[in-house]
């Protein structure tokens, strides 16, 4: 797979080829019956050591079995180490929640074939098919063309990178990067609930982050106390861009207040028996 990016500043050659924009969780159970999300998504994230940019990128879409047949184009995006770039795609016309601030929606789509395509975004598949993130317009043709800057085959998918495809997702969950990109779809991806707008860390703070428990009790807040499953200490809230926005002392304790936090998508982390652990949050 090639890496192709434009490197913000002065850095040096091992920085340059390290730093890569990736596909880093795909949704497509968007207003299906079910779902929560009213629409489809994808997210990427520049899993590099540098700022990186992208020029005349496309997202480009192909079902389970077949050729890419659709595609739109994205905006000039640079992004910082770690963060993260949320895509808004087609709904099914259904669900309850926006989706959390997205930096871009997808509007104008293209079929390859030269038909109209009247869709207001790209309408994904649940369970299987194909997501590829590619340098131009070009149509893809498989994980290995010169223009693939990354590609997803997942379910069903008849290509991937690597032996195999990612996982198959359901209508409430999504296809999401465990952390880096081995270029093997079946090890880089996992199945977790749904959480567009992941938040930005910074480094420090993510070399400090253990596995992600459940120890909140009410992730989908809807009031305004985040309830613990056991008692948690030195909890710092982040917001969407990585800053923190919220902290507590060294105290334990089983609630917090958020009263004070807007509408939106946050990560928490926090201290359980010395041990460091983390979970999404949507406020609404």
């Amino acid at each position: 797979m090639k890496k192709i990016f434009t490197v913000i500043g002065v850095i040096s050659a091992v920085a340059f080829l390290d730093a890569q924009i990736v596909i880093s969780e795909i949704y497509g159970g968007g207003g299906n019956s079910g779902a929560t999300l009213k629409n489809d998504f994808i997210e990427l994230k520049n899993i590099g050591p540098a700022t990186a940019s992208l020029t005349g990128a496309t997202i480009q879409y192909a079902p389970a079995s077949g050729a890419f047949t659709q595609y739109h184009t994205l905006p000039d995006i640079s992004l910082n180490p770690g963060q993260t770039y949320l895509i808004q795609e087609a709904t099914g016309g259904g669900g309850t929640v926006n989706l959390p601030s997205p930096n871009f929606i997808a509007t104008t789509v293209i079929n390859f074939n030269g038909t109209p395509n009247p869709s207001i975004g790209i309408g994904i598949a649940v369970t299987s098919g194909k997501v590829v993130l590619a340098s131009n317009a070009a149509q893809v043709t498989g994980p290995t063309a010169t223009n693939v800057l990354d590609f997803v085959g997942y379910g069903a998918a008849d290509q991937y990178e690597g032996p195999g495809p990612a996982p198959s997702p359901a209508t409430t969950t999504s296809i999401t990067r465990i952390s880096g990109d081995t270029n093997n779809n079946t090890v880089d991806f996992t199945i977790a609930t749904a959480s567009p707008g992941t938040a930005t860390l910074a480094v420090s703070d993510i070399n400090d982050i253990g596995a992600k428990f459940n120890f909140i009790q009410n992730a989908f807040v809807k009031e305004n106390e985040l309830l613990f499953g056991t008692e948690v200490k030195n909890i710092k809230i982040y917001n969407t861009a990585g800053g923190i926005i919220k902290r507590t002392s060294t105290k334990n304790i089983l609630s917090l207040d958020v009263s004070d936090l807007p509408k939106g998508n946050y990560i928490v982390i926090g201290t359980i028996n010395n041990e460091p652990v983390s979970q999404k949050i949507l406020k609404d």
